[in-house]
């Protein structure tokens, strides 16, 4: 495997496990999660972890496909 391929691999991986501090909740589903319950803060914590849990899988289909066809695509090149 080629040592770019690689590094890029790598730092996507890290990116990945970056954004997961990320806040993926709008404004408004925070409120609605914060004002239901009384342990609204872990709730929400909850429900933003599974908002971004959700938001990984398109982005990691929409990768293997795109690597997939750009492999065959240089396969033909050649």
């Amino acid at each position: 495997m080629d040592i770019k391929i690689l590094l890029k691999l790598l730092l996507v991986g890290l990116f990945c496990f970056l954004l997961l501090n990320a806040d993926a909740q709008c404004a408004m589903c925070k409120q609605v999660v914060d004002s239901g319950t009384k342990n609204g803060s872990t709730v929400a914590k909850g429900l933003n972890t599974g908002i971004l849990y959700l938001l990984i899988v398109p982005f990691l289909a929409v990768g293997t496909v795109t690597i997939a066809f750009l492999k065959r695509w240089k396969a033909t090149q050649k």
